[in-house]
């Protein structure tokens, strides 16, 4: 600052025509450095003291209108990032994440310094509700990108998202129009970009891969307007949000106690949008062009996304199929399909189901356990691998038989230590070998000796049995030879029930023995 407090403040942006020159000479082209630049500027006006707060929205201002695209291009970099680049992965995670939490702790000192009366508040408060629709957006995107990490979150996140929306109800502001940034899709209330936060929040995106999790934070600012907030608890508003704690919102129980700060919400008219989207989505198979999902996807995965938010979007929410049991122990895991049927062992006794120790398994730690599957801590080893709907060969200590399984849900707790949910497709698997009957009528179906791994011990009610296949082998329209410990059985597709990154799990049934 200059002394005597006499001048502006020594600093490269306290004058606005240099400001400006500094800020157009910002890269253009190379987006990680020109996010990095701009957070390094953000950081240094929320040091400076010497600045009125209507100047120091100016600069802020200006510099996140300058960062423009350059934050979504990270984000397509980042999603399209192999897994084995982690030091890139990393770079592009800390430096997007970064951005948004530096933003927002500039757009949240703006509110703090008004509610203050510092210097030049009279002059901003016509720009209130701009600075506090920007600041709960971009807490938002922090929680996007720190789900996309599978978390864990700072309880910041939801301390700012309270009070900053609990002024602007004082304020009187929260339902008010407000042209939240420039453009076609710039406008919106703070009540909207606060309910996103909140929805996304509760979307249990924690289930989905992280391309999956993209689409569905497209699809959550897509419904921004149609989301509802009412002052007790109802079918279409059935979650709540206490803007007086730090904790994430949550599902409204038989029990819950609530309190002047309890904010009730749920997706109202949205989710009669979404299903009407969806069926608009399988009619064109293709996303509507008025959907804006930030890129290009197949509608079978736009689908499966929507599939999931409808679900956590009802008045009734999944139910655990099973009581979750506490326990201690090891579970030796492989992962993949290939790795899973290399693990079982053909040569060994008619009569087991043992796998031997495959190259390339770990042991993980089982925390809880349930008739569905398990809760599981990874330890801090190569598991880069590790993503929702990955593949699993596992066998617990308990237990002499191997079985399969996919990982559902992946977390993060406060020792960054990665938890998974698994979901136990079969306690027993059996290796099995099959060939194509008649005549080959897909590229993909299976070839000669074309191994798979049997889920069911016996077909069911329908006569069907579960199979874990090669991905691509399954075809509705070609019936196969499945042969299982010198045995022959004829096969007719039924149904896909999931196609994997790299498995097929389908369902058959049995026509007849020879």
């Amino acid at each position: 600052m200059a002394l005597f407090g006499g001048g502006k403040p020594d600093h490269p942006l306290a004058d606005l025509k240099n400001a400006k020159a500094l800020i157009a000479d910002l890269p253009s082209t190379d987006s990680l450095k020109a996010v990095e630049e701009v957070t390094m500027w953000l950081e240094s006006i929320m040091r400076e003291e010497g600045f009125k707060v209507d100047y120091r929205f100016q600069l802020i201002d200006a510099l996140d209108q300058a960062a423009k695209n350059h934050p979504r291009k990270l984000a397509q970099d980042y999603l399209a990032t192999d897994r084995q680049e982690k030091f890139r992965e990393s770079k592009l995670w800390n430096t997007s994440f970064e951005f948004w939490k530096m933003l927002g702790h500039a757009y949240v000192q703006c509110v703090e310094q008004f509610q203050a009366g510092a210097g030049g508040s009279g002059a901003i408060k016509k720009d209130l509700p701009v600075i506090i629709a920007r600041a709960l957006r971009t807490l938002t995107l922090q929680l996007k990108w720190g789900l996309l990490r599978y978390g864990p979150l700072d309880d910041r996140v939801w301390s700012d998202l309270g009070r900053i929306y609990l002024f602007a109800e004082t304020q009187k502001v929260a339902t008010l129009p407000v042209a939240i940034y420039p453009g076609q899709h710039g406008g919106g209330t703070i009540q909207q970009e606060f309910l996103k936060a909140l929805m996304l929040s509760v979307s249990s995106t924690d289930g989905l891969a992280p391309l999956n999790q993209e689409i569905a934070e497209r699809i959550v600012a897509h419904f921004g307007g149609d989301f509802t907030m009412a002052a007790a608890a109802d079918a279409a508003a059935n979650y709540y949000f206490d803007l007086a704690m730090r904790k994430p919102a949550a599902r409204v129980m038989k029990n819950s106690e609530p309190s002047a700060t309890t904010r009730y919400f749920g997706a109202g008219k949205a989710l009669a949008g979404l299903v009407q989207m969806a069926m608009a989505v399988r009619d064109q198979n293709a996303v509507p062009s008025n959907i804006n999902l930030g890129g290009v996807y197949e509608p079978e995965l736009v689908l499966s996304v929507m599939k999931h938010l409808t679900l956590y979007w009802s008045d009734k929410p999944p139910a655990r199929s099973s009581e979750r049991r506490k326990t201690a122990t090891r579970m030796t895991v492989v992962h993949g399909f290939k790795e899973t049927y290399a693990s079982v062992d053909p040569a060994g006794q008619e009569d087991s189901l043992d796998f031997h120790q495959a190259d390339g398994s770990e042991s993980w730690i089982v925390e809880n356990v349930s008739d569905g599957g398990f809760g599981a801590i990874i330890p801090q080893v190569k598991s880069d691998w590790v993503k929702v709907g990955c593949l699993l060969g596992l066998q617990t200590e308990t237990s002499k038989f191997w079985g399969g399984g996919v990982i559902r849900r992946i977390s993060r707790d406060e020792f960054q230590q990665r938890r998974v949910g698994i979901q136990l497709l079969s306690k027993s698997v059996i290796p099995v070998t099959l060939t194509v009957s008649g005549n080959v009528s897909s590229f993909n179906a299976a070839r000669g000796g074309e191994p798979g791994v049997l889920l069911s011990t016996a077909p069911d009610k329908n006569g069907e049995i579960a199979l874990l296949l090669r991905e691509g082998t399954y075809s509705q329209r070609q019936a196969l030879e499945m042969n299982v410990r010198g045995k022959s059985y004829y096969l007719m597709p039924s149904k896909l029930d999931e196609g994997g990154e790299d498995f097929d799990l389908a369902r058959f049934k049995v026509m007849q023995r020879q």
